[in-house]
């Protein structure tokens, strides 16, 4: 039964986990025996679901169904959010990464659970990193069939105006005006960081995460999240860009098309998407829009970009700092903290960043 549930749930991911030992012991302990036949039974097909859907494929009370929704939400192992047009709720059961990661470290908290969970969270990457190393090439085309988890938006004040928009709206405090549902919740990347002993070298704070329109409906309903006026979210997004943190969106379905579920602060050393690539785990792989542009004739050569680059895109060379073309993600955490204004951000309209991961030394 385990197996068919883990299968389940990596099946409504976006990523392609291996069925082990740690997943499953991992699930036992966010997911009761009772939840787990529930989801095995029901979800198996398809992971989005109505109530309708739902009784056509267990023969429980409506009452009942409704119980074990609740708490599968409360555990955060489903989402349920309201259509704007028809006003039905869909269920939507969560893959490992993104999805369970997030949800059952996102209240923050610090109980022996969370603390194993984050140990096993961390086995069960390194048991996915040795099997795409030991079959890189294949499993890097086979990661290119999947769509970019986030896009890049640029901070703020670098962007370049007047130009035609294909991607919806590229400015971070646009796109907080465009919700009127906003919420913070903890940084579950850094927390699970914290909880390894690993804590975050850019910055100490951890509220920082913001969820957007039904998603953050859901999770102050659920007490993932608390509520936030539209002035603190552009505020807490400024302080990020102060730190030089980059703004990664996440919208519904991975659809750049479809509303946003959150916008990320993201470090190199705490991201897990940054960490998984850097593990030799998986590619980086996002939608951006925006190129650095340097200056040569204005740059000092401080290394002031080289060292805040997330993605190392930038190095110094005969005292002057080179661009990586390749590497750069539009992300203007070097022009913003340039002391010189030798960096700008170019336009290049919507494009994909597609870098597979280091390969390693196999032991």
């Amino acid at each position: 039964m385990w197996n068919k549930t883990a299968r389940t749930v990596v099946k409504a991911g976006n990523l392609p986990f291996p069925i082990t030992d740690t997943l499953m012991e991992l699930l036992k302990i966010i997911i009761t025996e009772e939840q787990a036949k529930f989801i095995s039974k029901v979800f198996t097909r398809k992971p989005n679901l109505n109530m309708d859907e739902i009784k056509k494929r267990i023969d429980w009370d409506e009452k009942d169904i409704d119980q074990m929704l609740e708490s599968l939400m409360d555990g955060g192992i489903i989402s349920g959010t309201q259509s704007r047009s028809t006003g039905i709720w869909v269920y939507r059961l969560m893959g490992p990464f993104p999805g369970l990661f997030e949800f059952t470290l996102m209240k923050g908290e610090t109980t022996p659970k969370e603390k194993r969970l984050v140990k096993l969270f961390d086995k069960l990457f390194d048991e996915m990193r040795d099997g795409v190393q030991n079959n890189y090439d294949f499993t890097v085309k086979q990661f290119k069939n999947f769509p970019p988890i986030d896009r890049v938006v640029p901070v703020e004040e670098k962007i370049e105006v007047g130009h035609e928009e294909v991607l919806p709206s590229e400015d971070a405090a646009e796109l907080i005006d465009e919700y009127k549902d906003l919420a913070v919740t903890h940084c579950y990347c850094r927390h699970e960081k914290d909880l390894l002993g690993e804590p975050c070298k850019v910055t100490d704070e951890r509220h920082n995460c913001l969820l957007l329109g039904k998603t953050a409906q859901f999770a102050i309903a659920h007490e993932f999240a608390s509520p936030i006026s539209g002035e603190e979210a552009k505020q807490i997004l400024q302080d990020a860009e102060d730190y030089g943190l980059v703004h990664k969106v996440f919208h519904v379905g991975l659809n750049p098309k479809k509303d946003i579920e959150g916008i990320c602060s993201c470090c190199k050393c705490c991201c897990g998407i940054f960490q998984l690539f850097y593990r030799g785990v998986m590619p980086f792989h996002t939608l951006t829009s925006y190129l650095a542009e340097i200056r040569e004739e204005d740059c000092i050569g401080c290394g002031t970009c080289e060292e805040k680059c997330p993605m190392e895109a930038i190095e110094l060379i005969d005292a002057v700092a080179v661009l990586d073309e390749d590497r750069c993600i539009g992300c203007g955490v070097c022009a913003h903290h340039c002391p010189e204004s030798a960096i700008d951000l170019k336009r290049t309209g919507p494009r994909n960043v597609f870098l597979p991961p280091p390969k390693m030394e196999q032991s």
